[in-house]
């Protein structure tokens, strides 16, 4: 895919969430606020922040308990790591998934944006490969997709906090920035 469909896409995207944001019963942004909100923050798309992952699978995954925004902490399994490189260094995600649930593969981060230009308890990424993931896999993660979790826009929801192992140690200045809710 070209650098410019692949903008136009991430664009409609983007459109098709603020649109949700703005209008849907189900929309984080709390009611009273939705009137004044006229979209979501972005960094602008960057090809650069779309990287070729190399995939680690964990056959026993192991559980980690994420602490959330609320006081219950949640139980989730490592089952990869995805290895890539951003900006000439090697940096490692894991990825998660709940016991029993065989959807997209959960990925919290943090990077050296949070708390700057992004929600200061990090961002959310989804990656959903077409089959089962092998040791040595080749996938796509894309920053440019990272998102806030609902928590950043009302403190009804509670979230899972990114877990230390997946704190880059790098800027990343692609997906949403932080939300504007003043």
């Amino acid at each position: 895919m070209s650098d410019q469909a692949y903008t136009d896409r991430l664009a409609a995207n983007r459109r098709e969430k603020d649109e949700f944001f703005a209008e849907h019963p189900q929309s984080p942004i709390p009611p009273e606020h939705r009137e004044e909100f006229d979209g979501l923050e972005y960094f602008p798309p960057d090809p650069d922040y779309r990287v070729e992952a190399t995939v680690t699978v964990h056959d026993d995954p192991e559980p980690v308990e994420m602490e959330t925004t609320a006081s219950n902490p949640v139980r989730y399994l490592r089952i990869v790591t995805f290895e890539f490189e951003l900006r000439g260094e090697t940096h490692t995600l894991a990825g998660y998934r709940q016991e029993g649930d065989d959807g997209a593969i959960f990925v919290p981060f943090r990077d050296k944006t949070t708390g700057q230009q992004t929600y200061h308890q990090g961002r959310y990424m989804e990656l959903e490969p077409d089959d089962e993931l092998e040791d040595g896999d080749v996938v796509t993660v894309d920053f440019n997709l990272a998102y806030n979790p609902f928590c950043a826009y009302s403190e009804t929801f509670a979230c899972p906090l990114p877990p230390e192992e997946n704190w880059l140690e790098t800027v990343v200045p692609a997906g949403e920035r932080a939300p504007d809710l003043e």
